[in-house]
């Protein structure tokens, strides 16, 4: 069943010359958001996906070239057996409507340990960033049984095995060479992380690659998440300072 998309609403804030070109997106605040009018935490899962469909039109419109979005964490598994087969559920729906994606020359990306989700996932996920690889218009990368902390580590399995095979030494094991064994090797680093729900911590998202970022925090919940609240990030990222360490 195709996912119904939010009806587009209009922005007031102008949006500022110069845009982040990585923008990633913690989807926070699903389950308060159900909670809070009385329905189970599935029913708010199904409006953030709503919110995702138009924040990531939105932000293919207006140019942004890398879009990330913390779908499942590894630490996700822990939470009702009913709330992970909803998302499962809704993720596979989701993976079934990619069309628009597709026409739009999006290239998907899926990072994290596809080997503990359903089957049938895995495949279309493959199937998805193999008819999708030849496209630049914007990346659309997917954090699906993800965890930071994971992903360091997995790279540095690689790292291992490659010393372990003679073909590098440790000695020569640097910054380059570790973000290239990443999940996300190959895109650019985040230049603006947005968490709605009023929590202020990246809960292991990204977290090499947010080494410089900017952080954008709100108290809305994902699910109210609107194009006019994007831009005030994107305004708002616009006017700080990034010195990386510089003067």
């Amino acid at each position: 069943m195709a996912l119904p998309f939010k009806k587009k609403t209009a922005t007031k804030t102008e949006l500022p010359e110069k845009l982040p070109e990585h923008v990633a997106f913690i989807m926070d605040g699903n389950g308060r958001w159900a909670k809070k009018r009385g329905m189970p935490r599935k029913f708010g899962h199904r409006e953030g996906a709503k919110t995702f469909h138009d924040m990531t039109r939105y932000c293919r419109s207006i140019g942004i070239k890398n879009i990330s979005f913390y779908v499942f964490s590894t630490e996700n598994w822990k939470r009702p057996k009913e709330e992970i087969d909803a998302i499962m559920n809704l993720l596979w729906e989701y993976l079934n409507d990619c069309d628009e994606y597709l026409e739009q020359e999006v290239r998907m990306i899926f990072i994290g340990d596809k080997t503990r989700l359903p089957e049938k996932i895995q495949k279309r996920m493959i199937e998805l960033e193999e008819d999708s690889k030849k496209y630049n218009k914007m990346n659309l990368i997917l954090a699906i049984n993800y965890g930071g902390r994971d992903e360091i580590a997995h790279a540095a399995k690689l790292i291992a095995q490659e010393v372990k095979s003679g073909n590098i030494s440790p000695d020569e094991i640097t910054e380059d060479i570790i973000s290239d064994n990443l999940y996300t090797k190959g895109i650019p680093d985040v230049d603006l992380m947005i968490r709605p729900s009023g929590e202020l911590r990246l809960s292991n998202f990204l977290i090499w690659q947010c080494a410089y970022a900017e952080y954008y925090f709100t108290d809305i919940l994902w699910p109210d998440f609107s194009r006019e609240e994007l831009n005030k990030a994107l305004v708002d990222f616009s006017e700080r300072g990034r010195r990386f360490g510089g003067v």
